[in-house]
């Protein structure tokens, strides 16, 4: 199916509902969304909230493991079952409108101009063929987050440059007597977010760019991404001796236990270490790199209606939609998961706040990644990692294969030019 054609009829459909009138009583819509505790909870307040205004119409949501989650949404929807309105990673849009699993929002209630005047820039990524595909009720950026405890014993201040990251993490591991190391000193893994910080924050602070501007072409494996990987990699080198990759097999697993001195991860993880009991941690912007440079990487989940919400539940669809983008669905997904919101003026009150200000400080120079496939090219750096560490490949040979294979990725989604 192509594009226009869906256009052509999702917004037949959407007008049909739309100027059918209010929603009739008694209908029904789902929501899918992957598993994770703080945000199910404030899907929870959010679904509560909305059927208390909007009587008649009932939310079931469901949720699946993350690792089931896509697998499950692509064989649903074509089947005429499962959501009306699915959340997917901002990285998969490309993948859900090309299979035809959701359908444009309707311009009346979602207006561009609203939206572009008032979210953030990185939300024009969900727009194609003038139409917006999904939105957010929250977006993410990177930060790090430290250990008070483990600081304040070791005596280390809080870093602000990679240099410092390094000393403090050194000073912070902790081995037995037969040389292993049973704190790190920062948990590291391209499996968790460290392959958005390398991406889009060290090849940078390292005087290079990841991708060419339109995110079509590779352009890490040269010497400034060469120097960022080298630089990555030597955390788990025996002279620096401050992580082993796969430590307590996730970061934040690490993390949580108190047996890491610092993690580089995302806002959501604040509602998760909220509830960590005993854990007593903080959060700064992430460190500098060799020259002053600043840089991050923002991200988010997204909203859509699917393609097989139809009629009444077509309309629903759209009420809940224009309702979990609304600002007061937002401060409570901040409250609750610890998100940023997805519009700057909702997320104000926010910008000064010891946890939540750094992450909304790193929104205002933060990139984000456009992904033809972002569990491939995830994997990718994986890989990359795998070779260096384990098969003894050089870093720029691991760089220039990495290259080649998600050029490959990016070349079949796009088509070679």
């Amino acid at each position: 199916m192509t594009t226009s054609f869906r256009k052509a009829l999702f917004g037949a459909v959407g007008l049909a509902a739309l100027t059918a009138g209010t929603a009739r009583a008694d209908v029904e819509i789902e929501y899918w969304q992957y598993h994770f505790e703080q945000r199910v909870n404030a899907m929870d307040t959010l679904i509560e909230n909305f059927e208390a205004a909007n009587p008649g119409i009932t939310v079931k949501m469901t949720t699946f493991p993350y690792a089931d989650y896509r697998t499950k949404v692509a064989a649903a929807i074509p089947a005429g079952e499962g959501p009306d309105v699915v959340q997917l990673f901002y990285g998969w849009l490309n993948e859900y409108v090309d299979a035809g699993l959701i359908q444009p929002l309707p311009a009346e209630t979602f207006p561009a101009e609203d939206i572009e005047a008032n979210f953030y820039p990185m939300v024009s990524a969900m727009k194609m063929d003038g139409d917006y595909w999904a939105l957010p009720t929250a977006v993410r950026s990177l930060a790090l987050f430290y250990n008070t405890r483990i600081l304040e014993g070791a005596g280390v201040d809080v870093p602000t440059n990679l240099d410092e990251l390094v000393a403090a993490a050194q000073a912070t591991a902790e081995r037995d007597g037969a040389g292993n190391l049973t704190s790190v000193g920062i948990a590291a893994g391209m499996n968790a977010q460290d392959h958005h910080w390398w991406r889009e924050v060290l090849v940078r602070q390292f005087g290079g760019s990841p991708y060419t501007d339109d995110y079509k072409t590779v352009t890490y494996n040269d010497e400034a991404g060469r120097a960022a990987m080298q630089w990555f990699v030597d955390l788990a080198a025996p002279e620096t001796g401050v992580t082993t990759f796969g430590f307590m097999d996730e970061p934040q697993a690490a993390f949580k236990a108190g047996r890491a001195a610092f993690m580089v991860d995302g806002s959501f993880r604040i509602g998760a270490l909220n509830d960590t009991r005993g854990l007593k941690w903080g959060v700064t912007e992430l460190p500098v790199g060799p020259n002053g440079e600043q840089s991050n990487y923002s991200s988010y989940w997204v909203n859509a209606i699917t393609s097989s919400a139809e009629d009444e539940e077509y309309e629903a669809a759209v009420k809940f939609m224009d309702y979990v983008t609304s600002d007061e669905a937002m401060q409570i997904w901040l409250d609750t998961v610890g998100e940023l919101p997805a519009k700057p003026s909702a997320g104000e009150a926010a910008a000064d706040d010891p946890v939540y200000g750094p992450f909304i400080r790193g929104l205002e120079y933060a990139h984000t990644t456009i992904f033809a496939n972002e569990a491939a090219q995830r994997s990718v750096m994986m890989d990359t990692v795998s070779r260096i560490e384990l098969e003894g490949a050089s870093v720029a040979d691991a760089l220039d294969t990495a290259a080649k294979d998600e050029q490959a990725i990016l070349d079949d989604y796009y088509g070679a030019e």
